[in-house]
């Protein structure tokens, strides 16, 4: 693993705070830490860094409110630490925009490669595809990485941006979750509600009526299909 970048650790726990910190300096990641949420928050505002790793627990401001507050003014990547269990955690983090997770107790090598892996997504547009992609009044420039809709720019996470234009790349063709987590995620394993989520963040800032999808619809038994507008009658 080779990274390059800024990132913040933010845990309650010295011990995993050093431990997070010297496998990400190990992997070329320069670090900074805070041991709770509103050290991450100061600490945020002046060092501005490229990725936050996350602690879900912590004592006071909590990592899901520190993350929703981190959402209100800037896409940078957040993966969040979550205990074992707390499954509605991990979504709730994921809805409030959250990049990726890794559940605690958790392999610190395996925390980096994710680490090095969001990043590395975050900075580069799909190589195979064009410079833009349109779907009727949905655009998305890969280089800037901007997405509009309707000339209105759409504020989406990285993981949202590239599921969006891998979607858009592949118009009707069915994927699974797990066909989705290894071509956009990158995992070859993982927790497919990550999958879920995303899509129904993306449905709620693409279609006019969330609940009634036109454009990214549930193939029952399958996962998730992408129909351009150019297919079908929006109105």
């Amino acid at each position: 693993m080779a990274g390059e970048g800024r990132v913040l650790v933010v845990d309650d726990d010295e011990t995993v705070r050093d431990v997070v910190r010297r496998y990400l300096e190990a992997g070329g990641f320069t670090v900074e830490m805070a041991g709770d949420g509103e050290e991450c928050l100061r600490r945020f505002a002046v060092q501005r860094p490229d990725l936050v790793v996350l602690d879900v627990m912590m004592p006071g401001l909590n990592g899901l409110e520190v993350c929703r507050r981190l959402r209100q003014t800037s896409q940078v990547p957040v993966v969040l630490l979550t205990a074992l269990g707390e499954e509605e955690n991990r979504i709730a983090g994921l809805q409030l925009g959250a990049d990726d997770y890794v559940t605690k107790p958790f392999s610190p090598r395996e925390l980096a490669l994710r680490v090095a892996s969001v990043l590395r997504r975050a900075r580069m547009p799909h190589q195979a595809m064009p410079t833009e992609l349109t779907d009727g009044d949905l655009r998305l420039q890969l280089g800037a990485r901007q997405a509009t809709l309707d000339g209105a720019e759409l504020s989406l996470t990285a993981r949202e941006f590239d599921l969006l234009a891998f979607f858009i790349g592949n118009p009707g063709v069915a994927f699974s979750r797990s066909d989705l987590l290894e071509r956009v995620w990158g995992w070859d394993f993982g927790d497919q509600s990550t999958v879920t989520v995303h899509v129904r963040r993306l449905r709620e800032k693409i279609e006019r009526d969330p609940a009634k999808p036109v454009r990214i619809a549930t193939v029952w038994g399958v996962g998730y299909r992408y129909d351009a507008v150019t297919n079908h009658d929006r109105t």
